[in-house]
């Protein structure tokens, strides 16, 4: 879910979440909760991230180009790019995942021998990656898989590639809203049985819809053991008060939260926003507070949408210095302490 100062912000797939809102709200059910049993693990606060991204949105027709990098790039000179951000990451913001797109033209073409790179270098650097799939762009960002004819080899490639290094996760798909919850369940259970030598503890099940709910997948038997990834955007909503954030969060996650682990959420941080202040009238202000208290009381992990992303006002670092040698700057402080308090440290917000 992006922003880019150069469109308003409601982009196609901005609109498609809302109605995704609208269904969630329609089929209130479909949220309620599911039983604790479920859950493999105490808590997933182990996951402190970011996501990095292709100004494009990681939705594309070609190869997935992060920001900073090029398919120019050799394999060396994409491990010292990646080097340098990740690095970045971590003394900028204290984080320790980071989450990065693929998609078919990525790994199955030349690409993916510079790819690796980026891969690579984030868990020398002691990184957590998540290697989650999106879709195309145009009438292919529909939901669903664009072509299985590409999609099941990639994932040949990449988990034989990585199955045997214990920092890289596996997400099957980003956003499956194409597909029911009962249908996106049997696509993650087929994606299980396809590769029964990954470890599930190392597996990120998205959540149904836009990533919006858990619920569903977390009451399928199929996929104990697998973590579960949420999705929350305060643009879902024109406007909520701190509570009904809290309580809008909560029923997605139902009873699921020590499986459950945010990879996608964020609010404006090019745009002067101070989130270490309350403003009971900015929907955004209130958004950021009260999920990073709830992650902190739920003992959740998450993953900021975007760590970085070149155009995007979400964006909480900005690439800096030489291209080829880059670095990064935070865009919004009290965003970067918000992060940090959801992640287990810094200060409340005080009025």
């Amino acid at each position: 879910m992006r922003q880019t100062p150069t469109r308003t912000r409601f982009t196609p797939r901005l609109r498609s979440a809302f109605v995704a809102v609208a269904i969630a709200a329609l089929g209130g059910t479909t949220l309620a909760g599911s039983p604790a049993s479920a859950a493999p693990s105490a808590d997933t606060t182990q996951f402190k991230g970011v996501n990095w991204a292709d100004p494009r949105d990681n939705f594309a027709d070609d190869p997935v180009v992060l920001s900073g990098l090029s398919t120019s790039d050799t394999y060396a000179q994409s491990y010292t790019k990646a080097s340098r951000v990740i690095s970045a990451f971590r003394a900028n913001l204290g984080a320790n995942t980071v989450r990065l797109p693929i998609n078919p033209y990525t790994v199955n073409g030349s690409y993916w021998k510079s790819y690796r790179g980026v891969i690579d270098a984030a868990t020398a650097k002691g990184f957590k990656v998540i290697l989650s799939y999106w879709e195309g762009t145009g009438p292919r960002k529909d939901g669903f898989i664009d072509d299985e004819a590409t999609f099941w080899p990639m994932w040949d490639t990449v988990v034989k590639a990585y199955k045997g290094n214990s920092r890289v996760y596996f997400e099957p798909m980003n956003e499956p809203h194409g597909y029911t919850d009962t249908e996106w369940a049997d696509l993650a259970a087929k994606w299980l049985d396809t590769y029964p030598s990954v470890p599930r503890n190392r597996v990120f099940v998205s959540g149904a819809g836009y990533n919006d709910h858990v619920t569903s997948v977390c009451a399928d038997p199929r996929l104990k053991g697998t973590y579960l990834s949420l999705h929350h955007y305060g643009f879902w909503k024109e406007y909520a008060t701190y509570d009904q954030w809290v309580a809008d969060l909560k029923v997605r996650i139902g009873d699921c939260a020590n499986r459950t682990v945010a990879d996608e959420f964020g609010a404006h941080m090019t745009t002067g926003f101070d989130y270490n202040k309350p403003a009971p009238d900015n929907n955004f202000v209130n958004f950021m507070q009260a999920v990073t208290d709830t992650f902190r009381e739920l003992k959740m992990g998450s993953v900021y949408w975007p760590g970085l992303r070149t155009g995007d006002t979400y964006s909480l670092q900005k690439l800096t210095g030489d291209p080829a040698r880059p670095w990064l700057a935070t865009t919004n402080q009290s965003g970067a302490d918000r992060l940090a308090w959801g992640w287990g440290r810094g200060k409340p917000v005080r009025p």
